[in-house]
């Protein structure tokens, strides 16, 4: 059972920066791939960004791509969300994700597809 911590949110103004964490700990034996999924008040959960194991490919959400970096440091089983040019609709508790690949160039968009789910960090960008 792998277990997941997010850390790093806060209250931020629109144009500045945050960089997300998410720990992973425990019995973590394979590749596995992670992303991150967002969830505003009222609204359904959002994909956001993932990555592979090998880190060699990404994906974005059009509504974040050019200003958000996902990345990792498999060493420290860490991952990150590097958050620039934030806006108030990027208001919303944001959730990272993880799940064991079949190959290390593997990554998932969906949320159904992540077997393992931190317990969320808010983000909160003001006008």
């Amino acid at each position: 059972h792998v277990q997941l911590v997010e850390s790093g949110g806060g209250l931020v103004q629109a144009g500045d920066s945050l960089r997300l964490s998410c720990a992973a700990s425990g019995r973590i034996l394979r590749s596995y791939a992670t992303g991150w999924f967002r969830q505003a008040p009222g609204k359904e959960p959002e994909f956001v960004a993932t990555i592979s194991w090998s880190g060699s490919r990404t994906y974005y959400a059009d509504s974040v791509k050019g200003r958000f970096t996902i990345s990792r440091d498999n060493t420290k089983n860490t991952m990150y969300l590097q958050m620039n040019s934030l806006k108030p609709e990027d208001t919303a508790v944001y959730y990272c994700a993880a799940s064991e690949t079949h190959s290390s160039d593997d990554y998932y968009q969906r949320g159904y597809e992540y077997r393992y789910w931190g317990q969320g960090t808010q983000v909160t960008v003001s006008s």
